[in-house]
């Protein structure tokens, strides 16, 4: 019964688990490439530029990802006094959406 039980709700969380993980797909160094020479994503370079003077520092992790139909890269920043920040900016026009 118990095992029952533990397996019902594994497959519950699977299932309500599973749009949310599909919503965001990063792109491979190909398909990037790619984005940016159609037009579809800025450079990361241009996208760099997007970062508020409190929000620079040095980025350590960039990923280009679809989330749900928006391009967006993914950030992991240190900032100059050491903070770790997570940020999203829109691919398409360099715009800061997030700073976690």
């Amino acid at each position: 019964m118990i095992l029952a039980r533990t397996s019902a709700l594994a497959f519950a969380l699977a299932v309500s688990a599973g749009p949310a993980l599909a919503q965001m797909a990063c792109l491979s160094p190909a398909e990037r490439r790619v984005a940016v020479a159609e037009g579809e994503a800025i450079p990361l370079v241009q996208a760099q530029r997007a970062l508020r003077p409190e929000h620079r520092g040095e980025v350590i992790n960039a990923r280009l990802c679809r989330a749900g139909n928006q391009l967006v890269y993914l950030l992991t920043v240190v900032a100059r006094h050491g903070k770790v920040m997570r940020v999203r900016i829109d691919a398409t026009n360099g715009q800061l959406v997030q700073v976690r």
